[in-house]
Parts: C-alpha cells; sequence; structure tokens
C-alpha cells in the first residue's frame, strides 16, 4: 500500500511542475485523494462487499469531484491533474504511469455487457474533456488530445485527436495531413451552391413555359386572322 502511494506521489512531482513537495501533494492534490480512496473500495469490492465500496466511492466523489467506480483497476503511478468532472466506468483499466486531465470519460456507450469500459495501457495520456467509450484499448504511450471522442482502440505510441477520433501521429510520423490542410466543406457554401442549382433549374422551366405560351398565342391569333378573310 505504502509502495503504491510513494510511486502516486513521485508520478505527481514528476509531471506537475507546481508540486513543491510531498506533504503539500499528499494534503492538497484532489487526484491523489481520489485514487487513495480508490484503493480501499477496490479492495472492498473484489471481496463483494459492494455496499461499502459504493460507499467509499462516493465519499471521494464527494471530496474531489472525480468519480471512480470500485471495480475499475487503476495502476501505480497514475495521475489525475486538475480532476474534477472524472468519470471512470466499472470495467475500465488504467494502466500504470497513465494522466488524466479534467472532464476525462472512460465509459460505455449502453450497447455492450460484461466488459463494457476501455482498457489504457501504461503512459498513456487523456486530454481534457476526452470521451474514450467502448470495451476496447489503447495501447502504450498513446496521446488522446483534448476534447477527442475516441470510439474505436487506438495503437501503442500514437497520437489521435477529432470527433470521432482519428490517428495523426504514429511511432514520432505523421499518419494524414495537418488539419489546416485538409479540406473541410463549407455549409453555408454548399447551401448556396443547392439554392443556385434550384434557381437555375427554375429560371429554366418558366422560359420554356414561356416560349409554350407564346407558341400558343401565336396559333390562337393565326387562327383568327383566317377565319376573318373569310
Amino acid at each position: 500500500m505504502l509502495k503504491r502511494l510513494r510511486a502516486d506521489i513521485q508520478a505527481v512531482k514528476e509531471r506537475d511542475p507546481a508540486a513543491r513537495n510531498s506533504l503539500e501533494i499528499l494534503l492538497l492534490y484532489s487526484g491523489l485523494h481520489a485514487i487513495m480512496l480508490h484503493r480501499p473500495a477496490y479492495f472492498l469490492y473484489r471481496h463483494h462487499f459492494f455496499f461499502l465500496a459504493r460507499f467509499l466511492s462516493q465519499l471521494a466523489r464527494f471530496l474531489t469531484g472525480i468519480e471512480i467506480h470500485p471495480g475499475a483497476k487503476i495502476g501505480e503511478g497514475v495521475f489525475i491533474d486538475h480532476g474534477s468532472g472524472i468519470v471512470i466506468g466499472e470495467t475500465a483499466e488504467v494502466g500504470d504511469g497513465c494522466t488524466l486531465y479534467q472532464g476525462v470519460t472512460l465509459g460505455g456507450t449502453g450497447k455492450d455487457h460484461g466488459k463494457r469500459h476501455p482498457t489504457l495501457g501504461k503512459n498513456v495520456l487523456v486530454g481534457s474533456g476526452a470521451k474514450i467509450l467502448g470495451p476496447f484499448t489503447v495501447g502504450d504511450n498513446a496521446k488522446i488530445a483534448a476534447g477527442a471522442v475516441v470510439l474505436e482502440p487506438i495503437p501503442p505510441d500514437s497520437t489521435a485527436v477529432g470527433v470521432p477520433a482519428h490517428v495523426v501521429r504514429r511511432n514520432g510520423q505523421r499518419t494524414c495531413k495537418p488539419m489546416d490542410q485538409v479540406h473541410i466543406p463549407d455549409p453555408v457554401s454548399q447551401e448556396f451552391c443547392r439554392l443556385a442549382v434550384r434557381l437555375e433549374r427554375a429560371e429554366r422551366k418558366i422560359e420554356q413555359q414561356q416560349k409554350e405560351l407564346d407558341a400558343l398565342r401565336a396559333r390562337q391569333s393565326g387562327g383568327t386572322s383566317t377565319d376573318e378573310a373569310l
């Protein structure tokens, strides 16, 4: 237990430049408090003391603003930075050395049974507000950008961005064009184009009907002249 606590405190020291000393981290870091309360809750959950486990997890949520289901597996050296709003589901697994920022969700889609939540490998970084939804694996050393919505597995040593998330870098190499080089259709321009096409069709139809009307008037006036001659 103490070994894990030391590893968690050391993780904060290494990854948070604002951390000054171990005592400050132990007393003032809500992310560390959430993990500390999760350890006994997980023990109780595994031994089928479900009510006590849930009580501890809800107490941690009340105190820290971080909700970790007592059934979730949290590795050593996990750093929860500015953790308000984090939600980690029952069957989620967070590997050693992972970093989670505020607003992260490790959740499910509601379509799966049994294993419903994601598994994070070692040293995964998940940016603020990212949502990882489903029973798949995010590989070791992967990075999930802030605000991304991940719905499928992410390979190791990759960076994923977007909604839905896609891999833009793998093993240090770019896998797609930068966003400023990707053509993104302008919906307003597309709507103007559709209106222009409809207007052009309407004008052609009106012109055709005008020609037919002129031809009909010409035939009628021609028939009248013939009758007068007779």
